[in-house]
């Protein structure tokens, strides 16, 4: 079994009746629900004219239609290409550009697009209604036809077109399946994709966001604290501004664990969820786009000794390489290799920055900083191009950051080079910045600017948008 809706069908002939997926209204979709709809959008986008190899962009809120038009899709042979939703139109545009597409697959609002977006005229429109429900659609697709194009963030760059097959899915599910393998009926509230792909094949009922992918932001600690308390949800994956805002309330108790990532998730946060939330199991999950899961580490396997090494300015501890996945160090750089690490690029062209090959192994260079430790754990440092030279040496983002916020009145930190000296940006409160720039000097900084806010990525809000710190500097 190498691709994704074979592993949908046995799920839903196994736990049928189960609750497969909770929508942002409430409404809830068994397994065998979401089956039937699988089946009946396979033979109504067949009758469309959708064949083995066609491409549809995809555009759709999270919710049971889009897992459905997915495997639908799939399960007929073709490609959904999916834009980053963080991205909005641009990333819209910079899908077609990089991947264009004979079908256009929406529903709601979304359908308006089709008539503004040159990119899109001509294309096969595809819709939830065309269904044709009692109809049986056997799956054509192969395990290496390409089952999803997505995107990077472009957070450091160009956005990268990522064409991933069944075979590279099923790779990535069985990586995560240990994380996430649990002896109970876990009900998990899920905001990254990927991971209710994980679910659906697993039995395991997924809790849909009820805030828009594009702004997270909207998801306040009362509301979050709400939609676990009314579904019952006992874990949770959520990236980091996201466990920010269940640190502002007491998460109820039923919410067992907590699953992060998409962002580094600094010691201190760690230490205010645990104020509030004393048993909650914390799990920081460490990767890329390219490759995910890369390392992991439970909070409760950090010690006294890591905390302190952390403050001293070491880096930020991943815990040890997740399950397939090899690490290698080259020049402070972490590169991966598995059979769940994208081997390449839709562009190939884009591949000769990211890709090596030594002694007949696959790498991708991660562009991240970092060191393993004498017990194979993955220190990381931030990103290479994030490292500033000083007469002290070189000075790395998370080495500095993550000591920063263990200084009393900081909330959050980030390192910049402005007119070739290190700054630090501190978001804080404190009676006096003295302290903050005696520690600061005896790191090899050479000014302190403390800011309001500091400005983050638009993907998940969890990483620092270090365009517009620069900006925010000068």
């Amino acid at each position: 079994m190498d691709d994704l809706p074979t592993a949908f069908a046995r799920a839903a002939e196994r736990y049928g009746a189960r609750t497969a997926l909770i929508g942002r209204d409430g409404s809830a979709t068994t397994f065998a629900a979401l089956q039937d709809r699988v089946q009946a959008l396979a033979a109504g986008f067949r009758h469309r004219g959708v064949k083995p190899g066609d491409r549809a962009l995809v555009a759709m809120p999270v919710g049971p239609d889009l897992y459905a038009s997915l495997a639908a899709l799939w399960t007929l042979g073709a490609t959904a290409v999916l834009p980053e939703p963080a991205m909005g139109l641009r990333g819209l545009r910079d899908a077609l550009r990089a991947a264009p597409v004979s079908a256009f697959c929406a529903s709601g609002p979304y359908r308006l697009l089709r008539a503004v977006m040159p990119g899109l005229w001509g294309t096969r429109m595809l819709t939830p209604a065309d269904g044709i429900p009692n109809d049986v659609v056997a799956p054509v697709c192969t395990a290496d036809d390409v089952a999803l194009i997505s995107f990077t963030s472009g957070s450091t760059g160009t956005p990268k077109a990522i064409a991933r097959s069944h075979r590279f899915l099923m790779a990535q599910r069985r990586a995560v399946a240990p994380l996430l393998h649990s002896d109970h009926d876990e009900i998990d509230l899920v905001a990254f994709p990927v991971f209710v792909l994980v679910n659906l094949g697993a039995g395991r009922t997924s809790v849909l966001p009820d805030w828009p992918m594009r702004k997270p932001g909207r998801a306040t600690p009362a509301a979050l604290s709400a939609l676990i308390e009314r579904h019952g949800v006992t874990r949770a994956l959520l990236p980091p501004a996201l466990c920010e805002r269940l640190a502002e309330t007491a998460p109820p108790a039923h919410l067992a664990t907590l699953f992060t990532g998409g962002g580094p998730i600094f010691p201190d946060l760690v230490a205010r969820l645990r104020a509030v939330a004393p048993d909650l199991r914390i799990v920081s999950v460490y990767g890329s786009t390219e490759a995910e899961p890369i390392a992991e580490i439970d909070a409760a396997d950090t010690t006294d000794a890591d905390r302190a090494a952390m403050a001293r300015g070491h880096g930020l501890l991943a815990g040890h390489p997740a399950p397939g996945i090899t690490i290698r160090i080259e020049d402070d750089e972490i590169l991966v290799a598995g059979d769940h690490v994208v081997s390449g690029y839709l562009d190939p062209a884009r591949d000769v920055e990211t890709k090596r090959r030594i002694d007949g192994t696959l790498w991708h260079r991660t562009g991240d900083a970092g060191r393993l430790d004498e017990d194979g754990r993955l220190w990381l440092l931030g990103r290479i191009g994030g490292r500033i030279k000083t007469a002290k040496g070189a000075l790395y983002p998370f080495s500095v950051e993550t000591a920063a916020r263990s200084w009393p009145g900081v909330r959050h930190a980030a390192l910049a080079q402005v007119d070739g000296k290190a700054v630090l940006a501190i978001e804080g409160v404190a009676t006096s910045t003295a302290g903050w720039t005696d520690r600061a000097a005896a790191l090899g900084i050479d000014r302190v600017a403390p800011v309001a806010r500091i400005p983050m990525d638009r993907r998940h809000r969890s990483k620092v948008d270090h365009g517009a710190l620069a900006r925010l500097l000068r």
